[in-house]
């Protein structure tokens, strides 16, 4: 019997009846603008997660333990709707295998990833799952469970997602497929200077079961945090004078 894979594309846009214009008059040069959002973000906290998934079949080695899972240190996640349907996305840089996995997904699988969001004591496993180099097998040294799907979700990490992607991913590299201007080429190879992604948007099916008992420690439930080129997590702010007479009109 033979099984679907996931190469859906996304619906045409909507768009008003007069397309924005595109013009760069005025604009700084791309890399003057990339250097200074890059300085930006590095002073803006990040959320730290991983994605884990399932390696395709041909790709699963019986002599290697845990081969069949597979899972990356992701930058980029975020929410961007609750309603009507709970969705997060993320993108990956591309060529990956977790991109690679994720494009070979079964579209009738009920789940095709896992998202752990990880705490402030998982520094290590945020190395482990970016530096494929250094840590090729990371699931054997890593603890996980398996969701009903059979997903890996990382022990003591501060959230889980189980998720389901809504289609097939869009390349970054290409803002005349983004703008509708062109069709969607799912083998087109990026040939380009520079790094490229791919856009993965996905459905959270359900909220994982992380906690185990006996977790006692505060950074086990405080969020890991890239920030200023490091781990880092958070803490209270001082109560300043204002805050504490807001606090203390509260009735």
């Amino acid at each position: 019997m033979s099984t679907s894979v996931l190469r859906c594309s996304f619906p045409r846009k909507i768009m008003a009846p007069h397309r924005l214009a595109r013009s760069t008059h005025n604009n700084p040069p791309v890399e003057t603008i990339r250097r200074d959002l890059r300085t930006l973000l590095r002073n803006t906290a990040q959320p730290v997660a991983v994605v884990t998934s399932l390696m395709p079949e041909k790709h699963i080695s019986p002599d290697i333990p845990h081969s069949k899972y597979h899972g990356a240190t992701l930058s980029s996640f975020t929410s961007i709707a609750l309603d009507p349907h709970p969705l997060v996305a993320f993108s990956l840089r591309i060529p990956s295998r977790m991109a690679t996995t994720l494009r070979d997904a079964h579209i009738d699988w009920p789940s095709h990833m896992v998202i752990n969001i990880l705490s402030g004591l998982q520094e290590d496993i945020a190395v482990a799952f970016s530096r494929v180099d250094l840590f090729p097998h990371p699931f054997e040294s890593v603890p996980f469970t398996l969701t009903e799907e059979g997903l890996p979700i990382l022990s003591g990490s501060l959230g889980a997602l189980s998720c389901k992607l809504v289609a097939s991913s869009w390349p970054l590299h290409d803002l005349e497929v983004l703008s509708g201007d062109k069709k969607k080429d799912l083998d087109h190879v990026w040939e380009g200077d520079g790094v490229a992604s791919e856009l993965f948007i996905a459905q959270v099916t359900r909220v994982e079961s992380t906690k185990g008992p006996g977790e006692t420690d505060p950074l086990q439930s405080s969020p890991l945090l890239y920030y200023q080129k490091g781990y880092s997590t958070t803490s209270p702010l001082p109560l300043k004078a204002g805050s504490k007479l807001r606090a203390e009109k509260k009735p």
